[in-house]
């Protein structure tokens, strides 16, 4: 206990201080770290620890009195062992409430929900929008590229048609809650840290209704709303990509108490295509030409996602040059532009050359001058200037 900091400095109030602002002090210094602020920050739960010790003490008159008397021993006749400030370890000996419907009660709504824990539910007769759902389509590289029409099944809650959304028979009779005897609220009495709290809950047994009713949907359950599958017209437009949404609206989840319906999302996912290979709005491909198409110039047949096109090969075409194919990409999605396509060539050496074809490829080598091949020429004599450096 001899490095226990005394009560009314942890909380930054004198001795003399009055109850209004010991409650304020808490709140601040509580506030400033709570461990959900502050996630595996050892220090900050330890602080946070100090302070609700000290105002279990500080806001409680008869402790108060003894504290301010007999300083530690007054609280805690151990002076070291368990008694006196009470345990919080772990955070969880609250009777069940936790946090959040502690601060909930001492500050109002709005502190204990910022924390995640409990607060005072909304009118549940009031109408409440339903759910959104999500679902995943896939479509061809094509069908993405140029957009279209698919049919998705789908399964969501729709309003039951036994009792017309009700959640009732039509012989049913609504009977006052014996619980929350038409409140829809009951009150819960908890006991924590802080003392004894009283706090009011959404009543369990009507869902906050106030009403009770004797006969059931069967096919709902009483929840007005039941499970079925749907089939729907999706349009996929040009230009969609994986990963984006398109929005349906009102073929999420039937509403609750005459409360719109949700939304239906469907998430893209496009199928790769063996020739061409997306990369934003562009598209690119790899072509191979001949030995005698990159020597001598040829025209060659290009595939497109609008069809095929001729692109013209120069004589002398190196391995890996790249044509640029303007406004042959893909669609800007919601824009009326197109990306381009790239096409890169590269040469296909022979294979199983016949004697014959052997003796003339070899007579057409030697018939060459170094100056077609200019970057061999190049190359060696890089290497010819590196040994000369290294002697």
């Amino acid at each position: 206990m001899a490095d226990k900091r005394d009560y009314y400095e942890v909380l930054g109030v004198q001795k003399g201080a009055s109850d209004a602002e010991i409650k304020k002090a808490f709140r601040t210094m509580a506030r400033k770290y709570h461990p959900d602020l502050h996630p595996n920050d050892k220090e900050c739960e330890e602080k946070f620890k100090e302070v609700n010790e000290a105002y279990e003490v500080l806001s409680d008159p008869a402790k108060r009195q003894k504290y301010d008397q007999f300083g530690f021993a007054g609280v805690d006749p151990s002076y070291g062992g368990s008694a006196g400030a009470g345990d919080f370890s772990g955070f969880g000996g609250f009777g069940g409430g936790g946090f959040g419907d502690i601060f909930d009660t001492i500050f109002g709504d709005g502190f204990g929900s910022a924390f995640g824990g409990g607060r005072r539910s909304a009118n549940p007769n009031a109408p409440r929008r339903g759910g959104d759902i999500q679902v995943q389509l896939d479509v061809d590289f094509m069908e993405a590229c140029m957009g279209a029409e698919k049919k998705i099944k789908i399964a969501h809650f729709s309003k039951c048609p036994d009792c017309n959304g009700t959640g009732a028979t039509a012989q049913t009779v609504s009977k006052t809650c014996p619980d929350c005897h038409g409140t829809g609220h009951i009150n819960v009495t908890q006991r924590t840290p802080l003392g004894t709290i009283s706090s009011t809950r959404q009543c369990p047994k009507c869902g906050g209704k106030g009403k009770t009713v004797t006969n059931p949907c069967k096919k709902c359950g009483g929840t007005g709303r039941f499970r079925t599958p749907e089939e729907i017209n999706i349009k996929v437009p040009a230009g969609v990509d994986t990963g984006q949404k398109l929005r349906v609206s009102g073929h999420g989840d039937f509403g609750f108490n005459g409360g719109p319906s949700g939304d239906l999302f469907v998430v893209i996912a496009v199928k790769p295509h063996e020739l061409f290979v997306r990369r934003g709005n562009d598209i690119y491909c790899d072509i191979p030409i001949t030995y005698y198409q990159a020597v001598m110039g040829a025209e060659i047949t290009v595939p497109t996602i609008d069809g095929t096109v001729k692109q013209t090969i120069p004589e002398g075409t190196q391995t890996g040059t790249t044509f640029r194919l303007k406004d042959k990409g893909v669609k800007y999605f919601g824009r009326d532009a197109r990306g381009d396509q790239y096409v890169k060539v590269f040469v296909e050496v022979p294979k199983k050359l016949t004697e014959s074809q052997k003796k003339a490829l070899k007579e057409f080598e030697e018939s060459l001058d170094g100056k077609n091949y200019t970057k061999r020429e190049s190359w060696f004599e890089k290497i010819k200037r590196n040994l000369k450096k290294d002697k």
